[in-house]
């Protein structure tokens, strides 16, 4: 079974645009990328679009995602030149510790600045990232005020916003952008995550695939969450097992495989399912 995804909304043109007509305006791009899916959540175009423009990532939602995995990811982009970090979407973000990373990128700015006495220069950086990354979350987040348009559903920002902070940061917000075309598993990835909307794929697919990668890679999570064993069960099975667990029964004695589907994939998307990470090194 293949599934096929191909989008790229109109919007998504116009935020590739402003990407581009705006970059000037800035010191540095931040990527905010979904730490489940360390490679799926970096668009491709970026690097196109942001050329020599010094640029940080932040991973987001390292809360939901796999401990040793985050480490080794952070030290992956190290070794790449990418300055990085492992964030929480539901914690106070360290803002001295985004400037000191910034600050880190632009020591010529820096030392221009300092022979005219300016020792804390603003540093304006431009938010990008996938749909549903958690970039509003982490703006509001460093601004410590709800400046941000925020939504648990993909492309609630729809235009830039300047958002001052505290610090000497200020922050562009772009609209979240996907690129016109992917393979198989980095879609499967952007959909298990919402970066991709439910109503775009057919769900009960999207979750027949993820309790594969889940068998194989995370059988633990499954077992305990739903009190179920998983050895010798085929992908189907254990969807089953699940919906007769949680009583997702229609008339006839039938899985109610969508409501199955809703169950598993709000669980993984929460964190019930435990802290997993779909890209592993």
């Amino acid at each position: 079974m293949t599934m096929n995804i191909n989008w790229f909304p109109g919007h998504m043109k116009k935020t590739k645009e402003m990407i581009l007509d705006n970059l000037k305006l800035v010191d540095i791009v931040l990527e905010i990328i979904d730490a489940r899916i360390p490679v799926s959540s970096r668009n491709p175009m970026i690097d196109e679009i942001i050329g020599d423009k010094p640029r940080m990532i932040i991973m987001n939602k390292a809360d939901l995602s796999d401990k040793e995995e985050n480490k080794k990811w952070v030290e992956r982009f190290k070794e790449s030149g990418i300055a990085s970090l492992a964030l929480s979407s539901k914690e106070r973000v360290n803002v001295d510790k985004i400037y000191s990373l910034a600050k880190g990128l632009l020591k010529e700015k820096f030392d221009r600045n300092k022979e005219k006495s300016i020792e804390n220069p603003l540093i304006k950086i431009m938010i990008v990232g996938v749909p549903n990354s958690g970039k509003s979350t982490f703006i509001n987040n460093v601004s410590q005020k709800k400046g941000a348009r925020v939504g648990n559903r993909p492309g609630v920002t729809q235009t830039k916003q300047w958002i001052k902070t505290k610090s000497n940061i200020q922050l562009l917000d772009t609209p979240g952008v996907l690129w016109p075309k992917f393979d198989e598993k980095t879609g499967l990835n952007l959909s298990f995550t919402n970066a991709i909307k439910d109503e775009v794929v057919n769900i009960e697919d999207l979750t027949l695939k993820f309790i594969d990668i889940m068998k194989e890679s995370y059988p633990k999570n499954l077992k305990e969450r739903y009190g179920i064993g998983v050895e010798g069960l085929s992908p189907i099975e254990i969807y089953e097992a699940i919906g007769k667990k949680r009583g997702a029964i229609i008339s006839g004695g039938e899985i109610d495989y969508t409501r199955v589907a809703n169950i598993i994939l709000n669980d993984f998307r929460s964190g019930k399912l435990g802290r997993i990470t779909l890209e592993r090194l």
